[in-house]
């Protein structure tokens, strides 16, 4: 598969997401003032996210079509009752890629009507919209992210929603729309490569962090620790023109650290392969928290 083609489809993915999420300019240019980086091209990204709804034709079994073409393989099943979310991780087809969250709402556990507002907008996609695309064609996959697959939401639909589930409103506004992308802080200087000393470089620029689970989200094993950014406010109109400040996306901080077997290799001998993979569903279920109200009202 043409690394080329992939190359052009996450361009299409992250431009518009730097433009819509002022903290991603804000934090690499501090990065590069503070000279934790020389330009941008140095980051790594952890991985990436996306929200999809749990219905006919769409959600993960659509949407992953498309990176299963690009080289991704299909990794672990996670599940999130209090949410409602079932989700998997894909790892990336070389590892300079980044790997791939992807979560799904289980609309059929929402209330009647939740399911009656879901199901209003989405009843007329009658066929996978990921089959009519043609999988070689990097543009036409760019597109497809910034499509419109069913109308905007009324105010009150996207309210009603969000008074149930936040995730379900911010998906029915915002569709497929890059939820985050991840700065691997292992990779960076010994200044600045854990979790801890990174968030405190974020405070320092005036980077509001989420809260929830406490701003470092830990894995069971210690081996993943996690941060991230409050989802900034964004004005948002709906279908009757009617305009409503509603959460964005954001950034998140990974630090993945080196299996106890690995432990003395030098620093400059360890590769992807020897540090953590996966993900950890007590971490993510804190990390979906950017975008609800409970941190964004802090975050303004």
């Amino acid at each position: 598969m043409s690394t080329a083609a992939l190359d052009k489809i996450f361009d299409a993915l992250f431009t518009p997401y730097k433009t819509r999420v002022p903290d991603v300019e804000k934090v690499t240019k501090a990065m590069v003032s503070h000279a934790i980086i020389k330009d941008e091209s140095e980051i790594v990204n952890d991985h990436i996210a996306f929200r999809t709804l749990g219905v006919p034709n769409l959600g993960m079994t659509s949407f992953e079509k498309i990176f299963l073409h690009y080289g991704y393989t299909k990794k672990d099943y996670y599940y999130f009752e209090g949410k409602k979310l079932d989700a998997y991780w894909y790892a990336p087809p070389q590892p300079h890629y980044p790997r791939i969250f992807m979560s799904e709402l289980r609309v059929q556990d929402l209330s009647d009507k939740a399911q009656e507002i879901i199901h209003r907008y989405t009843k007329e996609i009658v066929s996978d919209p990921v089959d009519a695309l043609d999988l070689d064609d990097p543009k036409a996959v760019g597109d497809f992210f910034h499509k419109s697959l069913w109308e905007l939401p009324t105010v009150e639909d996207y309210i009603a929603l969000a008074q149930e589930s936040e995730y379900a409103a911010w998906v029915i506004y915002n569709r497929y729309y890059l939820n985050h992308y991840t700065i691997s802080v292992h990779e960076l200087s010994d200044d600045y490569n854990t979790v801890a000393k990174f968030n405190t470089f974020l405070e320092s620029i005036g980077i509001a962090l989420n809260t929830s689970g406490g701003k470092i989200k830990t894995s069971a094993d210690g081996l993943l620790k996690q941060s991230s950014t409050i989802a900034k406010m964004m004005e948002a109109e709906f279908a009757d023109g009617t305009t409503m400040e509603i959460a964005g996306s954001y950034v998140e901080f990974a630090e993945r650290l080196v299996f106890p077997e690995y432990k003395d290799l030098p620093k400059e001998a360890i590769t992807r392969q020897h540090r953590r993979d996966g993900f950890e569903s007590a971490n993510a279920d804190k990390i979906f928290e950017s975008t609800y109200s409970e941190q964004t009202q802090k975050g303004k």
